[in-house]
């Protein structure tokens, strides 16, 4: 069986995105194993179904590099509504289902914005113990369950550029704390009152990756919450791009929760499955 795919990147997050409303394709788990390998196959943090929904646009199935299916993946997403959109599946402004819910998008020309599930599950500065010692942590669940730990409560000279992400990420992502599935680890460092930069350790890809949606969310609100910033927050992931998160507060719970940034097509293909 021959299909087609694109290779997309919403800042720095890579995925194998295929049309698959004829539902061609029935193990989407094993088949995204073989082409996120980033040795054997496409290379990718994670595969993109679109398929038929009922009560949107397109329902997106995704799932993450190892084949266990992701939940919802913020920068997915968008690349997406992008590609629904380049393909006449939708039109610029468009609703997705993911993971039992129905996402708002809006294709721009540089940009695509994602109106976010609202979060939940927000605790903020619980003590986690770590191979370097207690650490403050918080954590949040934006679609997709995420600890997010400033870099100064890991002690002194702790530094984001030069931080152990995959070590220690891989050890917090399976703290008994955050149950049998785990949670993504977001590390946060503040750049000003509005900007920060982050670097996060992927549960499924279980490696570092060059950014993330979800989690991009979670280190915003999680900022917005100790720090006090104000919406939008500037998130800087690894790539070095820049994610903007919207949101407002009512009754002390955030809604409105907007994810803005970069999504495009790196390129086209066909491969045989």
């Amino acid at each position: 069986m021959r299909v087609s795919f694109e290779k997309m990147s919403g800042a720095g997050n890579d995925f194998v995105v295929i049309d698959n409303r004829s539902h061609r394709i029935r193990n989407g788990a094993s088949i995204a194993q073989r082409l996120c390998d980033r040795r054997w196959g496409v290379g990718a943090d994670g595969l993109i179904l679109i398929e038929k929904s009922r009560k949107a646009a397109f329902r997106m199935m995704y799932f993450n590099a190892d084949g266990s299916y992701g939940g919802m993946c913020g920068n997915g997403g968008r690349c997406a509504a992008l590609y629904a959109f380049s393909h006449g599946i939708a039109p610029r402004q468009h609703k997705f289902e993911a993971v039992k819910h129905i996402y708002a998008a809006f294709v721009k020309k540089q940009e695509v914005v994602l109106e976010m599930t609202p979060p939940h599950d927000m605790r903020v500065n619980e003590m986690l113990k770590t191979s370097r010692g207690n650490a403050g942590s918080s954590f949040i669940n934006t679609g997709s369950p995420h600890v997010v730990i400033p870099v100064e409560n890991l002690g002194r000279g702790s530094d984001l550029e030069t931080l152990d992400v995959l070590g220690l990420g891989k050890e917090i992502r399976y703290n008994p704390a955050f149950g049998v599935e785990g949670a993504n680890v977001n590390f946060i460092e503040r750049i000003d009152a509005k900007s920060l930069r982050m670097r996060t350790y992927e549960r499924g890809v279980e490696d570092e990756t060059l950014a993330c949606g979800t989690g991009s969310v979670a280190s915003a609100l999680v900022a917005s919450r100790l720090w006090g910033m104000k919406t939008p927050v500037k998130v800087i992931a690894r790539s070095g791009k820049t994610l903007r998160i919207e949101f407002n507060q009512m009754d002390g719970d955030f809604v409105d929760v907007k994810l803005i940034g970069p999504a495009k097509t790196v390129f086209h293909g066909v491969v045989q499955l």
